[in-house]
């Protein structure tokens, strides 16, 4: 049996800029600036992708497209996490919609209120 038969691929992350990814790797600068409601929920979400081997996997925080290459999850009741795929190339359809299946690295965008 092939060694690497059981190995799982999962999304990998990047970020848009060092203080977004501060803000999701950070517990101390996520409960500052969200309060620790708001960063409790981020850590899930972050933790949610991170364990995902697939956008598709994203089942809690109300995945939904934002943008025809933008998805948007919930971060709690006020607030949002934006991201997109992070291909050279990125995975299409025929419609050129991105193919979500495919996507296999994502850059999170922002942690924003809803109301923005």
């Amino acid at each position: 049996m092939d060694q690497w038969a059981h190995v799982i691929i999962q999304l990998e992350l990047s970020f848009a800029n060092k203080a977004l990814r501060e803000l999701c790797e950070s517990s101390v600068k996520a409960d500052r600036k969200l309060g620790v409601d708001v960063a409790n929920e981020l850590r899930r979400r972050v933790a949610d992708l991170r364990a995902a081997t697939s956008v598709l996997d994203l089942l809690i925080g109300a995945p939904r497209e934002t943008r025809e290459d933008q998805i948007a999850l919930d971060v709690g009741p006020s607030f949002q996490l934006t991201f997109c795929a992070n291909h050279n190339t990125v995975p299409k359809i025929e419609s050129g919609s991105v193919d979500w299946s495919k996507v296999s690295r994502v850059k999170i965008l922002s942690i924003e209120s809803k109301n923005v």
